[in-house]
């Protein structure tokens, strides 16, 4: 089985998606990433899953990279954003599902395990919590309210946009280095290629209209069907925007969940820290008889 990357365009859900792929065969581990990501935040994830026999993909997600951008809040409702990851399955013919998910992609993994819109055999969110806890914290928080500031600063019309692509999108940069604990994990070639990626035509607005199309949701008392599929959850304990109370709670939400802490590393965890999220990543597959489909 190859571990090398490859990159390739696939039809879903009348979208086109830019996708790195690593491996092969029907046992597919699909990776989301999260705002202001795209595929390329996976780099270090894919050929570690490929080895443990999983067919590893990527997408740039909608609005993002090199995918289709199509235009209005509306597209970027998270019903949408689930039936493009059951869509990619389905191109992909998985015949088994490791869904993975980052920030917002993590959001897009717990929404599809919660509606069961394929069966799944594991689950995996980082530094992102179940909609569930985080409605809750957030009713008894100031400071994770004080901490999530920005998503209501970016429901303003066109300001976000300017400020994050001003300076050849200096902001995104900030993003990265400025919440990271190890600075060395973003060196220019890598803010570079997300910095290009927010300044394409219409990037900017696409990724914002994530937070915009479904803001109401994030505070919404919505059912939470138990999820009854393995999962692992990660989760860099110096995130800046994300509480560690975040990660507790999950007895009413989920039947079978593992949590990986890791101290000292930042809300890009996968980046930051590539080697201990893929040591646990693939001890927790071993664990939940995961590995070596």
């Amino acid at each position: 089985m190859s571990m090398a990357v490859s990159t390739r365009r696939i039809e879903a859900n009348g979208q086109t998606f830019t996708v790195d792929e690593a491996g092969d065969g029907d046992a597919v581990a699909l990776c989301l990433h999260g705002f202001p990501e795209c595929r390329f935040s996976w780099r270090f994830q894919l050929p570690a899953l490929a080895a443990a026999g999983w067919r590893a993909v990527a997408p740039d997600l909608r609005g993002y990279g090199d995918s289709s951008r199509p235009e209005g809040r509306d597209a970027y409702r998270m019903r949408h954003l689930v039936a493009d990851a059951a869509a990619l399955f389905d191109a992909l013919g998985a015949r088994r599902r490791l869904l993975i998910g980052h920030d917002w992609g993590a959001l897009i993994t717990w929404s599809f395990a919660m509606q069961r819109t394929r069966p799944l055999d594991g689950l995996v969110a980082m530094n992102v919590p179940h909609p569930a806890v985080f409605r809750r914290v957030l009713r008894r928080s100031w400071a994770q309210r004080g901490r999530s500031w920005y998503v209501g600063f970016f429901q303003l019309p066109w300001l976000p946009e300017a400020l994050l692509t001003a300076g050849r999108a200096r902001a995104v940069a900030r993003a990265f280095r400025g919440m990271a604990v190890n600075k060395a994990a973003f060196p220019p070639d890598v803010l570079d290629r997300y910095r290009r990626n927010a300044l394409l035509p219409g990037a900017m607005t696409a990724m914002l209209n994530y937070y915009r199309a479904n803001f109401a949701g994030l505070s919404d008392a919505a059912p939470s069907p138990m999820i009854e599929v393995p999962t692992l959850m990660v989760w860099g304990e110096e995130d800046t925007a994300l509480g560690l109370e975040l990660t507790e709670g999950y007895e009413p939400y989920v039947a079978d969940f593992t949590l990986e802490r890791l101290p000292g590393v930042s809300h890009w965890v996968q980046q930051e820290a590539p080697e201990a999220v893929n040591a646990r990543l693939l001890a927790w597959l071993d664990r939940a008889a995961l590995g070596q489909p």
